[in-house]
């Protein structure tokens, strides 16, 4: 090359980074919210999810290889630049005309979308409407802002190693930003708006200096046909340089999702603990890039040794990650027990730093390094940036999805790892072969050699799931596309998890499972169809049949948890998976029920857990709201709550979103344990008293004919806890809405201050106060919910709160008290000690055993 730009001023340059930082920061941050909105629209499945990163990273890389074709030097590319910011934050705004127009045309495309290939299609046009067009802006800026910055050849691999870790940095800033910050403070429509903002700052920003500064254009020599180029002295075979490009941006992306995958079965899996796994990636392609940085200075060894070093070092950095998790969890244990919010945050950071910063260091410094190969190939900055971020991001888009389809069901996430490790010894090979020579063919073969022995290493020692104890043992473990499910027996009881901790229920809880069926069931007049939010061991879904109704949807996230059980948990299914009445879908039940046209008798929601990333969407007054609609008249939902789970406050936050999209809400009490409760929120579509003639003739299906109606209705009323709405108990706390998703990112810090007993969940005294906070703010004998029961019947709702109280107080060790209790629920009243086996097999026993 002949000619160059004069340098820029430091000021000029320190702002101009800034931008770029800015612009990295606002990415990250759109991305975040664009997965989680398409999460709530298209669902959130492991296939939309792909559909949306494939999506999006196919609009980079477009935007790379044509904005770098078309990037021009001197003030024009900066002009450019903030042209192309300005697009990305209008295109962004469209955001909300594409989520309108969703909405307006969702009825008829539910209507259309019952063939599978149609609504893959649908979810496609939608993902691609909202994220090609800003994603295909985004592309561009990199090479733009490259252009503009490298003012003399020579400078390509260092200007531009500095460009690609600050826009990083910026994107993991965002990243914990989103995680961490901005959702609570200024709601998923503030924090969207402001990442509009600041891109759009950054535009404006940027064509003003592209004014004000008169540059000299760079002059561009000639390039000769890319097969006629000659490699610099030293340097890497350009042709090859595309083949590590393209290969290191496959691995990269595959191994960040097993990496994913890995720590989701050891951490809380809350919104905090993905934004730090997101955020430490980040952090670490950034120092990726200053390691570029610093190796690009370094004249001998030449680039082609330094990189097949770095290739090296990354193999093995990613082959021992698997190893050092195991290791510093002691076999996939869960992370953090008894530890506060802040301590259980630093250690997440003392397990994510060793095991991924390292690794990632390597894996994101060798992208940025090849800028030292291509700065003597005669391109233009902005192309020869432009092009090796889209043949890379191609890579990336094909890595996540072979890693998430493809290897981690067929082979599992430790295999894929030492597989996905043995890629960048095979580069090394490649390298090697790719000019002749004896010595050339040794190193290849040497490289081979240590690829070879990647794929074969023995998995000694690395577990798949973590068994809690010595006569725990797997059944069956499957790794699918979103998470690691696994059946667990000990002795003849049977238990499914997720990801390694969080349980699905088993056949030991059998009576407690099927009574989150059976409660809702004797509560509706004449329950005909019944809609399930969940299936987890299909227990509860299973409890159903045995009542006349007509028709039995159920919706499952997982399709391995169908799968296993089907074939596990037949036996205490009641026939579910056969019964001719039942329909099961492997897909997100929010939009599961959403898209159905169906009305139903009862929708009932399965037992999540709060803190869980994603979950939240569950507790949304726009998930209750869609609900309210899929109910006939005189419909009933119930949203289980585990109350071990969450605090008063997490509890609050539920049951007043839930009463501010139905009339009428009430709690039921799941069982009558001394701890670990679960409660059921119960929302009618209209104020409808109790009935407890219809209950009791609903339990008919259940029990002999020889127990009395007296017994049947002591039953159930003794579990009636209050009621919500008339009492206003919960009337202060937030609302759930999915623009401010209070629940998903305070249940998470709850769950740690109670891990270490500085705050208290709602076992043992903090449940027994809730009990009476509604028995004190609604007298039963003035609950509009309980108008139609005489003395005896509201005898029944008074003995159950004694009852409970009762068994908490003994759990303590208050023999006395607990006595005192005992006598109220023998005496008051009279006949309430009818409840006798079988009946007494519809709810579980006071003692869990």
């Amino acid at each position: 090359m002949t000619g160059a730009s004069p340098p820029l001023s430091r000021s000029t340059s320190g702002l101009l980074l800034a931008l770029f930082f800015a612009s990295g920061f606002a990415a990250l941050v759109y991305q975040v919210l664009w997965a989680r909105q398409l999460g709530l629209l298209l669902g959130s499945t492991a296939q939309s999810a792909a559909l949306t990163i494939a999506i999006f990273f196919t609009g980079i890389a477009a935007g790379g290889w044509f904005w770098g074709q078309r990037s021009t030097a001197g003030s024009s590319s900066l002009r450019l630049f903030g042209l192309v910011e300005v697009g990305v934050a209008l295109t962004a705004l469209g955001h909300f005309v594409v989520i309108d127009a969703y909405h307006a045309v969702q009825p008829a495309l539910f209507r259309l979308m019952d063939a599978p290939a149609l609504d893959t299609v649908t979810k496609a046009v939608i993902a691609a409407s909202l994220l090609l067009p800003p994603s295909f802006l985004m592309g561009g800026t990199l090479p733009l802002m490259g252009q503009h910055l490298v003012r003399r050849p020579s400078r390509l691999a260092r200007t531009g190693t500095v460009l690609y870790g600050v826009n990083t940095a910026g994107s993991a800033t965002g990243a914990l930003a989103a995680g961490f910050v901005l959702p609570l403070a200024l709601g998923l429509r503030g924090t969207y708006l402001l990442a509009v903002g600041v891109d759009l700052v950054v535009g404006v920003v940027a064509v003003s200096l592209a004014r004000r500064e008169q540059t000299i254009p760079l002059p561009q020599p000639e390039r000769l046909p890319a097969r006629e180029t000659p490699p610099p002295v030293g340097g890497v075979v350009p042709r090859v340089v595309w083949v590590v490009a393209l290969t290191s941006g496959f691995a990269t992306l595959a191994v960040e999702v097993v990496w994913t995958r890995l720590f989701a079965q050891v951490l809380q899996n809350s919104a905090y603990t993905y934004a730090l796994v997101l955020t430490t990636f980040l952090v670490a392609l950034a120092l990726g890039a200053a390691l570029a940085n610093l190796l690009s200075r370094i004249r001998r060894p030449g680039p082609e040794v330094l990189l097949g070093c770095l290739l090296l070092v990354a193999g093995y950095l990613v082959a021992l990650s698997p190893w050092l998790l195991h290791q510093m969890t002691g076999g996939l244990g869960e992370l953090g027990g008894g530890l506060g919010w802040l301590p259980y945050l630093t250690a997440v950071a003392g397990l994510i730093v060793p095991v991924m910063l390292l690794p990632g260091i390597a894996l994101g410094a060798v992208l940025p390094y090849l800028l030292r190969s291509l700065q003597d190939a005669g391109r233009k900055p902005g192309d020869a940036i432009g092009r090796l971020v889209a043949v890379n991001t191609v890579g990336a888009v094909l890595g996540s999805l072979v890693a998430g389809f493809v290897l981690l069901p067929l082979v599992g996430s430790s295999r894929t790892l030492l597989g996905l490790a043995a890629i960048y010894p095979a580069l090394v090979v490649a390298l090697a072969l790719s000019r002749a020579s004896p010595r050339r063919v040794g190193v290849a073969a040497a490289a081979a050699a240590v690829a070879l022995a990647l794929l074969l290493a023995p998995l000694d020692g690395l577990d798949r799931v973590h068994l809690r104890r010595d006569d725990e043992r797997v059944v069956e473990v499957r790794e699918g596309a979103r998470a690691t499910v696994a059946v667990v027996a000990r002795g003849v009881d049977r238990t499914m998890r997720v990801d390694n901790h969080y349980t699905l229920g088993g056949s030991a809880g059998l009576d407690g499972e099927r009574n989150q069926a059976v409660l809702p069931l004797l509560l509706h007049p004449d329950p005909r169809s019944v809609f399930f939010l969940g299936m987890g061991t299909g227990i509860t879904a299973g409890a159903a049949l045995a009542f006349p109704v007509e028709r039995v949807v159920v919706c499952e996230l997982l399709r391995d948890v169908i799968a296993l059980g089907e074939e596990h948990f037949g036996p205490w299914t009641n026939g579910l998976y056969d019964d001719p009445r039942v329909v099961i879908h492997a897909e997100d039940g929010r939009r599961c029920l959403r898209r159905s046209t169906e009305r139903f008798d009862l929708v009932i929601s399965d037992l999540f857990t709060p803190w869980r990333a994603g979950t939240g969407s569950l507790y949304t007054r726009e998930h209750f709201e869609t609900v309210r609609t899929r109910l006939a008249p005189g419909g009933i939902f119930v949203q289980w709550v585990p109350l071990y789970q969450v605090s008063e406050r997490e509890l609050g936050v539920i049951a007043n979103t839930m009463d501010a999209a139905f009339d009428e809400v009430v709690l039921w009490r799941g069982d009558l344990f001394a701890e670990r409760s679960i409660v059921g929120l119960v929302g009618h579509v209209d104020s409808r008293p109790v009935a407890p003639a219809t209950a009791a003739r609903n339990a008919r299906h259940l029990v002999d004919d020889d127990v009395s109606e007296a017994a049947l209705e002591a039953l159930l009323l003794r579990l009636y806890a209050g009621n919500v709405t008339a009492s206003g108990i919960f009337a202060g706390h937030a609302l759930n809405t999915d623009d401010r998703p209070v629940i998903e990112y305070l249940a998470p810090r709850t769950q740690r201050e109670a891990q270490a007993g500085r705050t208290s969940l709602l076992v043992g005294p903090a449940r027994e106060r809730l009990y009476a906070d509604l028995r004190d703010a609604v007298d039963p004998a003035r609950d509009p919910y309980l108008s139609r029961l005489d003395t005896v019947q509201l005898g029944y709702v008074e003995a159950g709160w004694h009852r409970s109280r009762s068994a908490f107080l003994s759990n303590v060790g208050d023999a006395a008290a607990a006595g005192h209790e005992h006598h109220f629920v023998r005496l008051s009243p009279p006949g309430s000690t009818a409840v006798v086996s079988p009946a007494a097999r519809l709810l579980p026993s006071p003692d869990p055993g």
